[in-house]
C-alpha cells in the first residue's frame, strides 16, 4: 500500500531534510506533494533522482492527501493544519503550536509508540523540540532500568535550529572576523561567531527561557511527569548537531554496566564511550546519521544513585524531520491500513 504525502515548508531546512528522509527510507508513496509559500511556487525541489515542483499552500487541497508533514513554522501551523486534519489528512507538525495540547499526542516512536493511537482526537501529532526528542531516546532505556527522579541538563545548540537565517549569520559574522568586516546581528541576541548564547527563544516568569520549558514541560508528557528537570539551552557556534551534557539521578541503584547494556541494546541509540583521546562523539560526525549517540558514561558522585552522560544528535534528522518520518511510518504501520486517496495512474 502506498500513500500520498504532502511535505509543508518543503523549501527550508527540515522541509528539505524530510524529503531526503523519504527517499532514503524508502517510504511507500503514492504521490509526493511540495508544499511551500506561494513565493515559492513552482520551485524544483530534489527527491531522489527527480524534481518535484512546490506548490502554494494557500490553494493546496489538503482532500487529496493521506499525510501532511508540516514544517513551516507556527504561524502557517495555526492557520492550516487545522484546515487539513479537517478535510481528513492527518498532520504531524513540527512546531511548538500543540505540543502541550491534551488531544494532541506528542511522539517519540523509539519511546512512547502507544500514544499515537491519540491521533484520532484532532487528526494532529505533534513531533517534539530538536533537543527533547534525542534526549529522549537516550534517556527512555535508562528509565526502563532504574526509575529516573532528576535530571539536570544542559545543551548546546547549533544554529540550524533556529533556522537559514541563523546558519548564514555564524557565517557571514565569521568570515567578517577574519576579515575586519562589519559585524551584523540580525537573528541572535549577541555574537554568535566565536561565542556562545545562554538565551533560546524568549525569557519567562522566573527567570527560564521557554526553549528550557519546552524541554522540561515535554519531557513529563512523553517519558514521565513525575520526573524533576533543571535545564539550561545554549546556542553555540556549530551549525548542525545538538549536544547536551545530562546528570541524571534514579529513584534506585544503577551501575555503569547496567546503564551501558540499555542503551546498547535500545533502538535508536549508539554508544561511543571509550575513554580515550577521540573516544567520544561531537556534533560534526553526527551530522546525516540517524542515530542519538551517547558517549562520556560514568558515575555521578554527587548523588546516591546518579550518572553522568553525553548525548550528541542531528538536530536536522532525529530532532526534526527522521522523528517526523519515523511517526508517518508508525500511523501506517499500525492505523492506517489503505490510502483515502485516488490517484491517477
Amino acid at each position: 500500500m502506498s500513500y500520498v504525502v504532502a511535505v509543508v515548508g518543503a523549501t527550508g531546512n527540515v522541509g528539505r531534510e524530510i524529503l531526503n528522509i523519504l527517499d532514503e527510507r524508502k517510504f511507500p508513496l503514492a504521490r509526493l506533494d511540495c508544499v511551500a509559500s506561494r513565493k515559492s511556487q513552482g520551485k524544483e525541489m530534489s527527491f531522489g533522482d527527480r524534481t518535484v515542483k512546490a506548490q502554494a499552500l494557500e490553494f493546496y487541497d489538503f482532500s487529496q492527501a493521506d499525510i501532511a508533514l508540516f514544517a513551516c513554522g507556527s504561524g502557517p501551523t495555526k492557520e492550516y493544519a487545522p484546515k487539513a486534519a479537517a478535510a481528513g489528512c492527518i498532520v504531524i507538525d513540527n512546531s511548538s503550536l500543540y505540543r502541550m495540547d491534551d488531544d494532541v499526542p506528542l511522539i517519540v516512536p523509539e519511546v512512547n509508540p502507544e500514544a499515537l493511537a491519540g491521533y484520532t482526537q484532532r487528526n494532529i501529532i505533534a513531533n517534539p523540540n530538536c533537543s527533547t526528542a534525542q534526549l529522549m531516546v537516550a534517556l527512555k532505556p535508562l528509565h526502563d532500568v532504574a526509575k529516573i527522579k532528576r535530571l539536570v541538563v544542559s545543551t548546546y545548540q547549533s544554529v540550524s535550529g533556529a533556522g537559514t537565517a541563523a546558519m548564514d549569520e555564524l557565517f557571514t559574522q565569521t568570515r567578517a572576523v577574519f576579515v575586519n568586516d562589519e559585524l551584523k546581528r540580525e537573528n541572535f541576541t549577541k555574537q554568535i561567531a566565536f561565542n556562545v548564547i545562554p538565551h533560546i527563544d524568549e525569557f519567562m516568569k522566573g527567570g527560564s527561557t521557554k526553549e528550557e520549558w519546552k524541554m522540561q514541560v515535554e519531557t513529563k508528557k512523553i517519558l514521565d511527569p513525575n520526573i524533576a528537570m533543571a535545564v539550561t539551552c545554549v546556542r553555540v557556534p556549530v551549525f548542525v548537531g545538538h549536544s547536551e551534557a545530562v546528570n541524571i539521578e534514579f529513584e534506585t541503584a544503577i551501575s555503569e554496566t547496567q546503564a551501558y547494556d540499555a542503551l546498547e541494546a535500545a533502538d535508536g541509540v549508539l554508544v561511543v564511550d571509550r575513554r580515550e583521546d577521540e573516544g567520544y562523539v561531537t556534533p560534526i560526525e553526527c551530522v546525516g546519521d540517524y542515530e542519538t549517540f551517547v558517549s562520556r558514561l560514568r558515575i555521578d558522585p554527587t548523588v546516591e544513585h546518579g550518572l553522568s552522560i553525553w548525548v550528541v544528535s542531528d538536530n536536522l534528522r532525529k530532532g526534526a524531520a527522521l522523528n517526523a518520518v519515523q511517526i508517518a511510518e508508525l500511523l501506517i504501520e499500525k492505523y492506517l491500513t489503505k490510502s483515502r486517496v485516488k490517484v491517477d495512474a
